[in-house]
């Protein structure tokens, strides 16, 4: 395990802090969104699965297979485990934060 940290730490201030915070704001969000607004922000949210999942594809020489459609109930999910695959990867955590912040901010 050289060079990994477990998905859950994080270094007081630093970008992996901002990406623990900012996915439960994200979720958090989510979770408060009324049906009808989850509904007209799930295609940008999707989009943002679906580029994590590119990034890490194409990090580890995989083939990039498109995220399975599973709607809103469950994209929060899919959000979570491709910030663990992107964690995994060693991809820039900062560049992570800030795709989860700029998630948040589109948000209705």
């Amino acid at each position: 395990m050289s060079g990994t940290r477990p998905a859950g730490s994080s270094s007081a201030g630093g970008p992996s802090a901002v990406v623990d915070t900012e996915t439960e704001r994200v979720v958090r969000r989510w979770q408060q969104l009324p049906l009808d607004r989850a509904q007209a922000a799930y295609p940008g949210v999707r989009g943002v699965v679906q580029e994590l999942a590119d990034a890490v594809a194409d990090r580890t020489g995989q083939r990039r297979e498109t995220v399975p459609d599973l709607g809103p109930g469950v994209v929060m999910d899919q959000l979570r485990v491709m910030t663990y695959d992107w964690r995994q990867t060693d991809l820039p955590e900062a560049d992570l934060a800030e795709q989860l912040l700029a998630l948040r901010r589109s948000l209705p």
